[in-house]
């Protein structure tokens, strides 16, 4: 994987991709992360950059080393910016889920008008397709809308984080809203998850994302194949 050269220290990069991985159960709890030869050249960097990221995550308390036994990840759970509860992720995480990002598309999208797209963004916006993979079977449809400007700052299909690119890009989110609705999931969505015409209600996810001043910098529409798993929210008092 080679990663993009931008604004952000490569060393933050892999670092921001080591901890999606975590958090999304590839590098399960208890288990080592792969040695700094091979996630040097995974990464195609230095060893003083896997060293700079393994050492930000020790710090944030994700992983632990120790000499001659590897690295090893000690908590899979974050600090989540979006609310102070769980993400949904984490909670089938610690419910032993694995949990895999698959990009599927993402184009300068032609808005129509008296969509909620254009509405948001006008006639164009940068529109990403995404699947969420539960145990290595589509679960989850997402497809962002973000600002037409954002088209060809980077390669978006390569991206771990959305939310860690687009701070990247100087868009920080502030303020969240979700709703959720029980939707017939459109076609193309029933095919990428794999549901029959019967299947086709689904959770619908509607999110938007505020930076400073209210200036919306995300609108996102997720389809859960709730058949498969309950969408699932845990409180901690």
């Amino acid at each position: 994987m080679k990663l993009v050269r931008n604004n952000s220290p490569l060393y933050i990069q892999v670092m921001n991709i080591i901890k999606d991985r975590i958090l999304h159960g590839m590098y399960p709890v208890d288990a080592n992360i792969p040695s700094e030869p091979l996630l040097e050249q995974e990464f195609q960097v230095s060893k003083i950059t896997v060293r700079n990221a393994i050492k930000a995550l020790v710090q944030e308390g994700y992983l632990e080393t120790s000499s001659g036994k590897g690295t090893r990840v000690i908590r899979n759970t974050s600090s989540s910016k979006l609310s102070r509860l769980k993400r949904f992720t984490e909670v089938l995480v610690e419910e032993g889920h694995r949990i895999g990002k698959q990009p599927l598309r993402t184009e300068l999208s032609d808005n129509e008008e008296g969509t909620e797209p254009y509405r948001l963004f006008g006639p164009q916006a940068l529109k990403i397709d995404r699947l969420y993979l539960l145990n290595g079977k589509p679960y989850i449809h997402y497809t962002h809308y973000l600002p037409a400007k954002l088209h060809g700052t980077a390669d978006v299909l390569k991206i771990q984080s959305l939310y860690d690119w687009l701070e990247e890009q100087g868009f920080v989110p502030e303020r969240y809203r979700d709703e959720f609705a029980v939707s017939p999931a459109p076609g193309a969505v029933r095919e990428a998850l794999g549901i029959t015409a019967g299947q086709a209600v689904c959770l619908k996810r509607s999110r938007f994302a505020y930076g400073p001043g209210d200036d919306l910098i995300e609108y996102s529409v997720g389809y859960y194949n709730t058949d498969m798993h309950p969408y699932v929210v845990n409180y901690d008092v």
